[in-house]
């Protein structure tokens, strides 16, 4: 089982390296066949430097996207690279790239899918789970969005709606995308993460959650999530997932 971890990354020169490091550790400790894949989303500082030059153990490639298109566009690509030579009982991670998600994690979540599942999720909702450094604005929209989807959707097993630290089986991450083509993703900005869990729901995916530590105190520089904005990305989706606008 091959673990592809994919990082999109916007001026994240300084979350960067500290990362990597953990992800190095965690590739070391645990001897997994795995690989990184940072896509840079055409970032104005040193992350195509730090990404293309930081010497590990693990191997590291490289998506260079110009110019800056936004995390939508990011992640879109970098799924898509990802899946490429990869088999279906493989893995592909998602992972924010300002070091506050800890890559430790993906061992219990490549267990959940060596179990059976399709999706894991790091919740921050699941008994055990911390959320340190977070604004409260920020805390409030994840947990009311979460509420809604959970009173309107309500998906067994899962709680997060929002989070983007996620493990994909291969085959069921193909099967969304083969079935969405173009349109797997057509959000702008941070309501992509909501859009392709509810098309990955769609395929009839087995889903599950693992609780994390979020160490939003960890992170350099300021969120580039903006909240209201996203809000009302998040609440379209609903409305369009409830009226069936979702589905192919």
């Amino acid at each position: 089982m091959h673990i592809r971890i994919v990082l999109p990354a916007y001026n994240e020169e300084d979350s960067l390296p500290p990362l990597l490091s953990k992800i190095n550790d965690a590739f070391n400790l645990y001897k997994w066949d795995a690989s990184v894949l940072v896509v840079n989303d055409g970032s104005k500082d040193n992350t195509l430097s730090v990404a293309q030059n930081f010497k590990a153990d693990i191997p590291i490639s490289v998506l260079d996207i110009q110019p800056n298109s936004g995390l939508a566009n990011a992640i879109n690509s970098g799924m898509r690279k990802a899946i490429e030579g990869l088999k279906d009982t493989d893995i592909v991670v998602t992972l924010d790239a300002d070091d506050s998600q800890n890559p430790f994690l993906i061992q219990r979540m490549a267990q959940q899918v060596a179990e059976g599942s399709d999706l894991v999720i790091a919740s921050r909702y699941q008994p055990g789970a911390r959320i340190k450094g977070l604004k409260r604005s920020r805390t409030f929209f994840s947990w009311a969005a979460g509420f809604l989807f959970r009173i309107l959707v309500g998906f067994e097993g899962i709680k997060d709606y929002t989070c983007g630290f996620r493990a994909y089986r291969v085959d069921m991450l193909k099967k969304t995308i083969k079935v969405y083509g173009d349109k797997f993703i057509t959000q702008k900005g941070f309501g992509c993460m909501v859009e392709v869990l509810l098309k990955v729901a769609g395929q009839s995916a087995t889903m599950n959650e693992i609780p994390m530590i979020l160490r939003y105190d960890l992170k350099q520089g300021e969120s580039k999530m903006d909240v209201q904005r996203t809000m009302k990305q998040t609440l379209k989706l609903l409305l369009d997932y409830k009226t069936g606008k979702l589905k192919p």
